[in-house]
């Protein structure tokens, strides 16, 4: 797995704000994910193998084997109201990730009663 100490960190407020918001995602709390890094237009997150993600044949839902499967949400043109960002998704084991999943995403600003 690449080394993430010495990739360049987002600020602590951006990175509070990325944390207090993926923290109030419901979902990701249910399955385990944890954010692991946050640098300037790149999040990485972790969700960790037990039996409550994985689909009958026992691989986590990427398809994947392994101790984990890492999301890398990376952000490929930002904008005031739609963003556009590439995910990739790799199995990892032992340390040795393998790219299960790409895809390409639109996202639109959403303002809650917080606002």
């Amino acid at each position: 797995m690449e080394d993430l100490t010495r990739q360049e960190q987002a600020s602590p407020e951006v990175q509070a704000r990325i944390r207090a918001g993926f923290d109030r995602q419901g979902l990701m709390g249910h399955l385990g994910a944890r954010i692991t890094h946050i640098a300037p237009g790149r999040v990485h997150i972790v969700l960790p193998s037990r039996p409550e993600v994985t689909q009958q044949h026992g691989y986590i839902h990427a398809p994947a084997v392994g101790d984990h499967i890492e999301a890398v949400g990376t952000v490929l043109k930002s904008g005031r109201t739609l963003t556009v960002c590439r995910l990739e998704v790799f199995g990892v084991r032992d340390g040795k990730r393998s790219l299960v999943a790409t895809g390409q995403q639109t996202l639109i600003r959403v303002n809650g009663p917080e606002s």
